[in-house]
């Protein structure tokens, strides 16, 4: 099968057959085989409805249906499990997404030899205030931050090959960092494309302004995590080796000051009221815990850690 279409949506029930058909329209002109897996995220409207009876007349959909809203990340999750396409496309459901870029997508990466192609919305329709100006300052922060140039992380329309979703681990809020993970596991050979982007024709976003806030703080735990995620021991362990050291020669010190004071006939300056003596028993506990930390640490990721923290009701 040439291509696996991924579409998480949450209330989309206005979209959803018009998408279908251009895809339909699109692939067949390009003569590409195809599957769409449309993942429902808890959607209260009659979206599943609708994926329902597109399944009856047409076999190459697919559908997920969440008990719940749990999110976009795990909506891909689940859906890249089950994919089948040598290329693995992703977009929105809100029809803000061209199916008309799947054919040049799908030859980036099969004959351009891509592992991921990048969607890039140069020219948005969005909320200049709340999504364009704070979309920017995230991107160029998320730029510098993970090493991969990219101008629209949270552009929906991306393409990936097989091997690619079969190899990343999604989860949390961390689908906007796919390219990212990606680079990390060793597909370095990324790229972006300019697609056309349009106003929302059905429905409002399901994303406000504090999912910038989120990603962000996300990006500091991608940042952490790629480097010393196999190896938390060699950031808690070192800094918290340090902390103890310092605190300890500290101590160390004031002992040895106590002691120069005793023999030369000093008596009555105690060692507990010099804040020194807080300061080094706090650096060798914190230096002590940190240190439990990169063990504890050590010995977490040598267990198999499951991401699958979502509830499907029903698979067709």
């Amino acid at each position: 099968m040439n291509l696996s279409i991924v579409i998480p949506l949450l209330n989309e029930e206005e979209s959803l057959e018009e998408l279908f058909t251009r895809i339909d329209n699109v692939c067949k002109t390009s003569n590409l085989s195809y599957e769409v897996w449309f993942i429902d995220d808890g959607s209260t409207d009659l979206s599943w409805s609708i994926i329902e009876n597109l399944k009856i007349q047409h076999p190459q959909i697919h559908g997920i249906k969440f008990s719940k809203n749990y999110g976009k990340s795990q909506a891909l999750h689940a859906a890249f499990e089950r994919t089948n396409g040598d290329v693995i496309i992703t977009m929105d459901a809100d029809l803000q997404d061209f199916p008309e870029e799947i054919p040049e997508l799908y030859k980036m990466v099969v004959e351009d030899n891509y592992d991921i192609v990048s969607g890039w919305k140069k020219k948005r329709f969005d909320n200049v205030m709340t999504k364009n100006i704070p979309s920017k300052l995230f991107n160029a922060a998320a730029r510098k931050v993970s090493g991969v140039y990219l101008h629209d992380f949270n552009c929906g329309l991306k393409a990936y090959k097989k091997q690619v979703v079969k190899s990343i681990d999604v989860y949390g809020d961390m689908h906007r960092y796919i390219p990212v993970l990606a680079a990390n596991a060793g597909f370095r050979r990324i790229t972006e494309k300019e697609v056309p982007h349009q106003a929302r024709p059905y429905g409002t976003s399901k994303f406000g302004t504090e999912r910038f806030v989120r990603g962000f703080l996300d990006l500091v735990t991608l940042w952490f995590v790629s480097r010393f995620g196999g190896r938390p021991m060699h950031f808690f362990g070192a800094v918290g080796t340090i902390m103890f050291i310092v605190g300890f020669l500290s101590a160390f010190w004031l002992g040895v000051s106590k002691l120069i004071d005793v023999a030369r006939g000093i008596y009555g300056h105690l060692i507990t009221n010099n804040p020194w003596f807080f300061i080094a028993l706090t650096m060798m506990l914190m230096g002590t815990l940190l240190f439990i930390a990169g063990f504890l640490g050590e010995m977490i990721i040598r267990t198999n850690r499951e991401h699958k923290n979502y509830n499907i009701d029903e698979v067709i």
